[in-house]
C-alpha cells in the first residue's frame, strides 16, 4: 500500500488548486469536489466488482439504484 494517503493526496491537491487560483475566490468546491471524487471511485469500485452492480452497491454502502443512477450520471455503464 502507499505511503501517502488519500486524505493527504486530496490536501495537497485542494492546497495546489488554492495556488493556482492566486487570491481570486472559489466557487462551488464541495459540488466540484465531490464530481472529481466520485467518479474515479465508482470507476474503480465497478472495475474490482467485475462491473457487478450490487457488489459495488454492497461496498459503497449505497442502494444498488442510487449506484446505478451515479453510474449514468457519470457516463459509466458499459
Amino acid at each position: 500500500m502507499s505511503k501517502i494517503s488519500i486524505e493527504e493526496c486530496i490536501r495537497e491537491s485542494l492546497q495546489d488548486y488554492f495556488r493556482d487560483l492566486d487570491g481570486t475566490d472559489p466557487a462551488n468546491m464541495y459540488d466540484m469536489l465531490i464530481r472529481l471524487v466520485e467518479r474515479p471511485l465508482l470507476d474503480v469500485v465497478m472495475h474490482n466488482a467485475d462491473q457487478n452492480q450490487s457488489r459495488a452497491a454492497e461496498w459503497l454502502g449505497l442502494n444498488r439504484n442510487t449506484l446505478r443512477k451515479k453510474l449514468i450520471e457519470h457516463q459509466l455503464l458499459k
